[in-house]
């Protein structure tokens, strides 16, 4: 094992002078390996945390960029990294603060291909996703390849965390054996979340982290801790495993798995509950709208985030009242249907397809209009 450096002696003098830490505990982060999958919300404070703290290597694995929106709450990126890839902006701020941790970086997406060689090589899998494909995918990795998974989500006021596969706890799939329907749970994007919140959460991940990596203290596996920041209260659940659930051997295709589309804004007919809706570009849209068509406009976002930016619209209802106040919504005429992104906008358009309806969903919704077709719009 790397003994400490007098710099490192220094830098580590509150961990050092503490019985449960000290000389050995230090030596043992500075020898130890954490993979973060995912440099965002949850993934800015555990990765400042664990660096800060020590550990000696550390890897990254994010394919986006840095925008403006997620400032809010990443705070591992800042103004001069817009613009730039995550892991980029995310390994030059751990190396400012702590030049003795080795990161390695990879600028890919996590997927059944290669989750188990990227995964294979640290001690410890943390998991700062928001999407669940990629959530059971880090699950089934980690159990497969016998690694701890520090487990942490966020939604509007409310975070999760838990450790999943440590000393023969539950995983993931004994909390949700099954993935919720596809578009049920918004994403961030689409539902908003606290800036403060993916803090707390990411940093009791950093805290569960440090304690399996110095094996001290009780960890949360067996427990899934529940925060809700609007009414600042804590709470638990027990979790066991689950002796009947299948043995967890290979990865599988996560996307299907949990009905994510294939393609990203493909243009092939979704599919409904019955009958079917078109899908078109907002520069296709465009066109046919500066040819003529004159359809029913339904924006199904929230009243808040029509008093940010909207087109225009005959109707605002949200997509998950569009089913109880479909009789707003005219038969007579074909149905634009759009929100901000797309995804809430189709489902909108499965229900009014399934019930009769001519619909059309605004692929890439409001932000893409104003992107490709009316830049003095404000994004959010």
């Amino acid at each position: 094992m790397s003994e400490l450096s007098r710099e490192e002696i220094a830098r580590y003098s509150r961990h050092l002078i503490l019985e449960e830490v000290g000389m050995e505990g230090q030596t043992k982060l500075k020898n130890s390996s954490v993979l973060c999958v995912g440099t965002g919300g949850l993934g800015s404070p555990l990765l400042l945390y664990l660096a800060a703290a020590g550990v000696g290597r550390i890897g990254i694995v994010d394919f986006d960029v840095v925008d403006a929106s997620n400032l809010q709450r990443q705070i591992i990126h800042g103004s001069s990294t817009v613009g730039q890839r995550k892991v980029v902006s995310a390994r030059d701020r751990i190396r400012d603060l702590n030049p003795h941790v080795q990161v390695d970086s990879y600028e890919e997406p996590l997927s059944s291909d290669n989750a188990l060689r990227i995964c294979q090589p640290y001690d410890i899998v943390v998991d700062g996703t928001d999407n669940f494909p990629t959530r059971y995918l880090v699950n089934d990795a980690c159990v497969i390849l016998g690694k701890p998974n520090v487990y942490g989500s966020i939604f509007k006021f409310e975070g999760q965390a838990s450790v999943f596969n440590y000393q023969g706890g539950p995983n993931y799939r004994d909390l949700y054996p099954e993935p919720p329907p596809p578009g049920l749970v918004p994403s961030c994007a689409e539902g908003g979340v606290l800036g403060v919140l993916p803090g707390l959460i990411g940093t009791i991940q950093a805290t569960e982290t440090i304690k399996i990596l110095l094996g001290k203290g009780t960890t949360l596996s067996g427990r899934l801790l529940l925060f809700d920041a609007m009414n600042m209260k804590f709470r638990e659940l027990r979790l066991r495993p689950d002796p009947d659930a299948k043995p967890i051997t290979t990865l599988i295709d996560y996307d299907q798995f949990c009905g994510v589309p294939r393609r990203e804004g493909s243009r092939e007919e979704a599919p409904t509950m019955s009958g079917s809706f078109d899908r078109l570009t907002v520069a296709e849209i465009k066109q046919k709208l500066d040819a003529g068509w004159k359809p029913f406009v339904l924006d199904v976002r929230g009243q808040s985030e029509w008093n940010i930016v909207n087109i225009g619209a005959d109707a605002l209802i949200p997509h998950t009242e569009v089913a109880a106040r479909i009789a707003e919504v005219p038969r007579d005429r074909e149905v634009l249907v759009h929100c901000k992104l797309g995804g809430r906008s189709s489902q909108a358009c499965q229900v009014l397809a399934a019930n009769g309806y001519r619909v059309t969903n605004m692929e890439g919704g409001i932000t893409a209009w104003a992107k490709e077709i009316d830049p003095r719009l404000p994004t959010y």
